[in-house]
């Protein structure tokens, strides 16, 4: 394909010398280009978020350039009047267009950076999210540093000794799987990991075996602190200098280094977050997910893609193993075990058990009158005794859903929601004297009223963090009281007496595993407007108590929950792939996701309306929708809801990727977000 044409039908960045090499008279004009005297023309993705442009465009490769150019590499090229950057899929004989085809500009490195795996993978994922080619590589493939380029290559590591089972000498099925590994078979599995901190050096432990037998293998994880832990563990099963860790806080230079490693094969392993599911590994073996539940495996950046689908992708088309795991067990990987894609990787239940905490539940907040500090820091009586009894043997892990002080307000008098009066934001507290400020804007509401009865007292309705810690503080005025949360996140504490106090995701690793665990707020995490509410609340619960001791060394776990909820139930018998499976049903009766293929269309409410009346959807598709939509700021929004059967995912893609096409092709401005497979439906 060729660059498209302006209005006269001239092409927009056809030089003025022809193909041949004419050019203009001697002294008047720039000295004759020659293409390349073999495979001239060069197949070229250019770097721009039209939907209707995404496709290849064939440019000539000028006779200078022709050693540099080579598949992959990265490319300046004329488009509408402009130089835009781009990367040379391939090189061919003869163009297909029988117009005059324009010259690259410049091949700004001769570094191969888009290996033809990488390639095939993001074109894949364009289409499966609707997306454009060009937007997935923007993900995929790092900013160039040219001085990390000219740095000397490393030698390639040596392929380490197959490690021993360890850790999956627990699981029945786990030599098995590390068998598979060794004698390059692709098994694909979907791991309950058991309690405890030996996850990391289970995940080492398989990536050894890939790399032992001569294949690549990528790791992701939600966070920074669960790339060192399992970085550490492959120090210690392979020796150092075998794989790299990729985070965003190395900096765009030491990133892009450890980058270039993997795509020239000097290292044959990485660990990493979300973006590291793109990391060009060569040879791939397997491919490793950790926590797949995390809402931060989902890009936020189109075309959305979740780690779990990518990774998934790319072991199937590469042919390797895949390992999809967690405490937990998601409904989306009990769908891949029910479809026969993955196996169940578990533990014996004899081992579960042994290897759980006790956990109790409590729902019954009417014990807090009998126990004055019990009620000050809003903790049942059971919760208030296990904590103390506890907290004689070591630390002690308190989950808070949410961060900040009083993270939500409400009129004291009818419990109507306290809203900002400048954008209509939620209002909140930062500490016990501080004024009511806006969490949109920012603005502060020292003079608020209520707008339905005029009262202008608050009361809170959500209690944050640092509030608790506070309270708690009071409750058991001899222990050292510890937070973790976004703003200060703790990745350790010693073996001794303490109150840790944390958020979800931020909860730090005790030395010796905690005494016990208080998960607070079990109402909250339930009572959320969200299809995977329960499933979220049980994911955040076992998380944190897979940090507590085993039963048998006096490890127990309180939540804030009531005992009868079938959520609580998977928690106390430590079952939470029993609960996928039961959800996964459930939602299958009800036609949600993951038992359907669901896409969202939002933006203002005459632009949704005309997005979703020009799709031509597949018979089956249904329309939910278009309703409100909460929006930042006093604008309006609508999203419609489209469903399909799982089997019908590609057409519903190909037709909301046609809609788009057409509107970008008029130049239509008025903008919608599309987004398929969304995390949050309700």
């Amino acid at each position: 394909m060729s660059p498209p044409k302006d209005d006269d039908g001239a092409l927009f960045n056809v030089p003025r010398e022809s193909s041949t090499g004419s050019s203009a008279p001697k002294g008047r004009g720039p000295r004759a280009r020659r293409p390349a005297p073999e495979l001239p023309v060069a197949r070229v993705v250019v770097d721009t978020p039209l939907p209707h442009l995404d496709q290849p465009f064939d440019y000539l490769v000028p006779e200078a350039m022709d050693a540099q150019a080579v598949p992959g590499c990265r490319v300046r090229v004329g488009f509408n009047g402009r130089t835009l950057d781009g990367f040379l899929l391939e090189r061919i004989a003869e163009s297909s267009f029988e117009g005059q085809l324009a010259y690259l500009r410049q091949v700004v490195s001769s570094e191969p950076v888009l290996t033809p795996e990488i390639a095939g993978l993001a074109r894949l994922v364009a289409d499966r999210y609707a997306g454009t080619l060009s937007d997935v590589l923007r993900l995929a493939i790092p900013p160039r540093h040219g001085r990390v380029e000219r740095e000397p290559a490393a030698a390639a590591a040596k392929p380490p000794a197959p490690p021993p089972a360890g850790p999956w000498e627990d699981y029945p099925a786990g030599p098995a799987f590390l068998s598979a590994l060794r004698e390059g078979g692709a098994p694909r599995a979907v791991w309950s990991a058991l309690p405890g901190p030996q996850w990391s050096d289970a995940v080492a432990v398989a990536v050894a075996e890939a790399v032992a037998a001569g294949r690549g293998a990528v790791v992701v994880v939600p966070d920074g602190r669960d790339v060192a832990a399992v970085d550490a563990a492959l120090d210690e099963r392979m020796g150092a200098g075998r794989h790299v860790a990729l985070t965003a806080e190395l900096g765009p230079a030491e990133r892009y280094r450890r980058w270039l490693a993997l795509l020239r094969g000097q290292r044959r392993a990485v660990v990493g977050t979300r973006a590291a599911m793109f990391a060009p590994v060569a040879e791939l073996g397997l491919v490793v997910l950790w926590d797949d539940g995390d809402d931060v495996h989902a890009d936020p950046h189109a075309p959305y893609p979740h780690a779990r689908t990518v990774l998934s992708l790319r072991a199937h088309r590469a042919g390797a193993a895949a390992l999809i795991g967690g405490f937990t067990c998601t409904t989306d990987a009990a769908r891949l075990v029910e479809s026969g894609w993955a196996r169940p990787l578990a533990a014996a239940r004899d081992t579960v058990r042994a290897r759980a905490p006790r956990v109790l539940a409590t729902g019954d907040d009417t014990e807090m009158a009998r126990d004055e500090a019990a009620r000050s820091a809003r903790l049942p009586s059971l919760a208030l005794r296990v904590a103390r009894e506890a907290a004689q043997e070591g630390p002690v892990l308190v989950q808070v859903p949410r961060r900040g002080y009083l993270d939500a307000l409400a009129c004291a008098r009818c419990r109507a929601p306290a809203r900002c009066g400048s954008c209509n934001g939620p209002l909140a507290l930062q500490s016990a004297h501080a004024m009511p400020y806006c969490r949109w804007c920012g603005h502060i509401a020292g003079d608020w009223r209520c707008g339905a009865c005029e009262h202008g007292r608050l009361r809170a309705t959500a209690v944050g963090a640092r509030r608790t810690a506070e309270e708690l503080g009071r409750a058991f005025p001899a222990l050292p009281v510890r937070t973790s949360g976004r703003e200060e996140v703790v990745t350790r504490v010693p073996a001794r007496a303490a109150l840790v106090v944390a958020t979800p995701g931020a909860e730090p690793v005790a030395d010796g595993g905690y005494a016990a665990a208080l998960l607070l707020d079990g109402g909250t995490l339930l009572g959320r407007a969200d299809l995977r509410a329960a499933e979220e609340a049980l994911r955040r619960w076992c998380n944190a108590a897979a940090l507590v001791r085993p039963a048998g060394d006096g490890g127990r776990v309180v939540v804030l929950a009531e005992a009868g909820l079938a959520v609580t139930q998977a928690l106390i018998r430590w079952d939470p792939a029993g609960f996928a499976e039961r959800e996964l049903a459930e939602r299958r009766e009800l036609g949600f996701p993951p038992a359907v293929t669901m896409a969202s269309v939002t933006g203002e409410p005459e632009n949704v309306r005309e997005f979703v009346d020009s799709l031509e959807l597949p018979e089956e598709a249904e329309l939910l929708g278009p309703v409100p939509v909460a929006a930042e700021g006093s604008g309006t929004a609508e999203r419609a809801l489209l469903r399909v059967p799982m089997g019908s995912a590609r057409a519903l893609a190909a037709s909301l990727k046609a809609a788009a096409v057409a509107r970008s092709a008029r130049k239509d401005e008025r903008l919608v977000q599309v987004h398929l497979d969304p995390m949050r439906t309700i």
